[in-house]
């Protein structure tokens, strides 16, 4: 990929603690459980300053120090942290139970009443924020937490509208976190993503949204409908990605890329993935590709094949962080072999 200036891209979310039981065992199976820090936003931040970018994390972290080791976390991955707000309270937290066979993964959530979900939407000053950026990203999770989040996301975008900076949604819906709020999902994603460029989204996202159904037998063709109605419903809406993954098992699944733009819709070939570490970022693994591939200003072609392989790799890591290099997904476009590098 051709080399830019690095670009300012700002994420807002919440960073969480996430603890799992040791290898594919059950929650307390064995009275151990690992750390790690994730979270959506933090992942797509993490993996962009990897890949060379200036990202920026908005979000609010106790004032102790588990809070403080998580942005020391982000620091490591190179994300600038002057967007982190501190205060008194309580980390968010899920736990991850990672599945095999045919067993699949589950997620408890512990993120009610965090700090990041009791700062009030008006605390965060979105023009200074935003200055100099070239991308807003951002997903449906803070919609879906509470009124807080949703009203803050919501002032980020609009924000971000008048200011000329780019947004880029992923609808990343999780029915666990809209609770007693679900009602409320159809509208409040109708109106953000009326204010994006670029959505991560399927037929089902666009569905909800829009009310509508896509009943198509093959997944490419939902995509296409749902793709046509999201450009007829937001004419500020430029691009539309997705992957599609078939699974066989927990542990064997094949993933691949869809962009439609206004023009056309591109496709990728279904990578398999078999022995599959942790799944958990890998559509934020693929968000961070398809945002670097158009900051690079490389063919959207290259962009979501780059996206994809970013995708895919991240199923190798363990954590919720693609920590993997410009390298390492070209390289798996080029099915470099599997011999030990020397």
């Amino acid at each position: 990929m051709s080399h830019q200036p690095p670009a300012r891209v700002v994420c807002f979310g919440e960073l969480m603690l996430r603890l799992s039981p040791p290898g594919h065992e059950l929650p307390l199976q064995s009275p151990s459980l690992e750390a790690r820090y994730g979270g959506a936003e933090a992942n797509v931040a993490a993996s962009l300053a990897i890949l060379g970018h200036h990202s920026v994390v908005v979000t609010a972290l106790p004032d102790h120090a588990i809070g403080r080791a998580g942005a020391g976390e982000l620091r490591r991955h190179g994300v600038d942290t002057s967007g982190v707000r501190y205060a008194e309270g309580r980390m968010g937290l899920y736990f991850l139970s990672h599945g095999a066979m045919q067993r699949p993964s589950e997620v408890i959530y512990d993120r009610a009443g965090s700090v990041f979900a009791t700062t009030p939407a008006d605390a965060y000053d979105w023009p200074q924020l935003l200055a100099g950026a070239q991308w807003l990203h951002l997903s449906g999770i803070n919609l879906a937490l509470n009124e807080h989040t949703a009203q803050a996301a919501l002032a980020a975008v609009r924000a971000a509208r008048s200011l000329g900076v780019q947004v880029s949604f992923d609808g990343n819906y999780r029915s666990k976190l809209w609770g007693t709020r679900a009602a409320q999902a159809p509208a409040l994603l109708r109106e953000i993503m009326s204010h994006a460029d670029l959505i991560f989204g399927n037929d089902r996202d666009i569905a909800l949204a829009l009310g509508q159904a896509f009943p198509q037998a093959q997944a490419e063709e939902r995509f296409r409908a749902a793709a046509a109605a999201a450009f007829e419903a937001w004419p500020q809406l430029r691009l539309l990605a997705a992957t599609a993954r078939s699974h066989n098992s927990v542990d064997d699944q094949a993933l691949s890329g869809l962009l439609a733009t206004r023009e056309r819709v591109l496709t990728t070939a279904a990578h398999a993935m078999s022995g599959i570490v942790d799944r958990i970022g890998g559509g934020d693994a693929f968000a961070a590709g398809l945002l670097h591939g158009l900051l690079r200003g490389v063919p959207q072609q290259e962009a979501l094949d780059f996206a994809v392989a970013a995708g895919c790799l991240k199923h190798s890591v363990p954590g919720d962080v693609n920590v993997l290099r410009e390298a390492d997904m070209q390289a798996f476009l080029q099915q470099d072999g599997f011999e030990v590098k020397r």
